[in-house]
């Protein structure tokens, strides 16, 4: 793994364990077993390493919505899509989605108005989707405000349960939760 990789990998562990605000480039080097002056040949600061775990996530979702939202296929279908794609990112970015979710707010300049771009461009697809489903009658007719909200409040916190679940555990929760989101809104 190289270098850069190794330095983002540790400042995702440790922020997600402690928080952005309370890990230093000490508290990495530590951990790395390296001299902290070191983490400056590969990284500015720790407002590069926020800014790169969080914008790389959020790509991923934006990645995965436009390919949802190309699918020419039903509302429900998408949306179940969507629930897919956020069971996936949060298996393969654990620490970088529960750093997305909850120290976004400590970004700066650029790349905090690029997630905040990213983030409403992508809720407003979502939305746009369960619009749809309401619309054709896929989803019961309800507040589309509180269904988004329902959701992405669910799919936002599926880090936290990944690490204390088996690979068993998993696959139930890939096949499971898309049925216990949807049919709860689903009209028939």
């Amino acid at each position: 793994m190289k270098r850069k990789q190794q330095i983002l990998k540790t400042a995702a562990q440790l922020f997600k364990e402690r928080g952005y605000a309370a890990v230093t480039m000490r508290d990495i080097a530590e951990t790395m077993d390296i001299k902290a002056a070191s983490l400056y040949n590969h990284i500015s600061g720790k407002h590069e390493l926020l800014a790169h775990l969080v914008l790389e996530v959020a790509h991923e979702f934006t990645t995965g919505m436009l390919e949802v939202k190309g699918l020419e296929v039903s509302a429900f279908a998408k949306a179940e899509k969507l629930i897919a794609l956020h069971i996936k990112i949060a298996l393969r970015y654990t620490n970088a989605l529960a750093v997305m979710n909850t120290d976004w707010m400590h970004l700066e300049g650029v790349a905090y108005e690029e997630y905040s771009d990213l983030r409403k461009k992508y809720e407003h697809d979502f939305k746009t989707i369960l619009e749809e489903g309401v619309t054709r009658g896929e989803f019961m007719s309800g507040n589309v405000d509180t269904m988004l909200f329902t959701l992405l409040s669910t799919l936002r916190s599926i880090y936290l349960w990944i690490p204390k679940k088996s690979q068993e555990d998993l696959q139930v929760l890939k096949a499971e939760l898309p049925k216990l989101l949807l049919y709860g809104i689903n009209a028939s």
